[in-house]
């Protein structure tokens, strides 16, 4: 039997997902196969191609040399075929654009605004991708991506979108029953915290009553959640008063689900963090990639909610820290 000139496609299918997951038991849960046919089909691949795709170590998987090389064309080979058939299916020059955020920036700030870019953008179909790891951009196929950072972890090229003010926040059935009119008064209120002090400092009620130079006082309840936008959805519920980044809660403050019972009393984090929008190298001259970014700038320089939603008399601003 002649030797075909290209591996099959369920091959290459079955090799990419393998080498982005590094697993094939990841690889068989998202191509709705079993671990054993992954791993027989990536022989088989390796068989016809007669080299080594694998190093197949106890617990780990790890690409070759070849193997890197080889992913690398296959995904853009797949990438292309994914793009002309979305085009074909939908009769028009239709693109499909991959995000990558946080769960958090995802939930509470892209979700809500992404109608708007479809509807002015409609024949691109954007795949949102909310996980908190960092994803390579190449090997996860992601063409844009938001994250939160120092400028330096950016890099160059990256787009830098805005800051963030953090501040107390909570829905104004607790700020009404609480009568919260200044941090004392937090006394008498359950706190809620994102539970990551080492990393997000500026999100603890600790550094912010040390910002207000004010004493914290014992508050009539802690509750501390494993993410950022659990701490908002627990506010939104009436459970407590947490510290909300603000642009990311603008959404919640102009519906009034959340108030600023404290006007603009907010902390800052420092090293010039922000959130920016990082472009795929392959992905930099695609206009869907350009359409989406400078949609994202545009959203970005709206004016910030957290002011307009701030009780008339609060709006003092918090001692400037050295």
């Amino acid at each position: 039997m002649a030797t075909r000139d290209l591996p099959s496609l369920d091959l290459l299918k079955g090799f990419e997902s393998a080498a982005r997951h590094l697993s094939f038991t990841k690889a068989g849960e998202e191509l709705f196969v079993t671990q054993s046919a992954i791993s027989r089909q990536v022989q088989a691949l390796e068989e016809q191609l007669g080299v080594q795709l694998f190093q197949r170590r106890i617990r780990a998987l790890l690409l070759t040399d070849e193997g890197q090389r080889y992913y690398r064309a296959v995904c853009t080979a797949l990438d292309e075929l994914r793009a002309a058939t979305a085009a074909v299916r939908a009769g028009q020059g239709s693109a499909s654009l991959t995000v990558a955020t946080t769960v958090t920036f995802a939930t509470l700030w892209l979700v809500p605004r992404l109608a708007q870019f479809q509807a002015a953008h409609p024949g691109i179909q954007v795949r949102l991708v909310a996980d908190n790891r960092i994803q390579d951009l190449e090997r996860d196929r992601i063409d844009v991506a938001v994250r939160y950072c120092p400028p330096a972890v950016a890099g160059p090229g990256a787009i830098r979108l805005f800051g963030v003010r953090v501040l107390p926040v909570a829905s104004p059935e607790v700020v009404r029953a609480a009568r919260l009119k200044r941090p004392e008064d937090l006394a008498r209120c359950v706190l809620l915290e994102y539970d990551d002090a080492e990393r997000t400092p500026w999100l603890t009620w600790r550094v912010w009553f040390e910002t207000m130079r004010v004493p914290m006082p014992a508050p009539a309840g802690m509750v501390r959640f494993s993410q950022p936008d659990q701490v908002i959805h627990a506010a939104v519920a009436g459970q407590g008063v947490a510290l909300g980044s603000v642009p990311l809660a603008d959404e919640l403050l102009r519906t009034g689900r959340l108030v600023a019972p404290f006007g603009s009393r907010h902390t800052a984090p420092g090293q010039a963090r922000a959130y920016y929008a990082i472009v795929a190298p392959r992905a930099a001259d695609r206009p869907a990639a350009q359409a989406f970014v400078g949609w994202l700038r545009a959203a970005a320089s709206d004016p910030p909610a957290g002011a307009r939603s701030a009780r008339p008399g609060l709006s003092r601003k918090a001692p400037r820290t050295k």
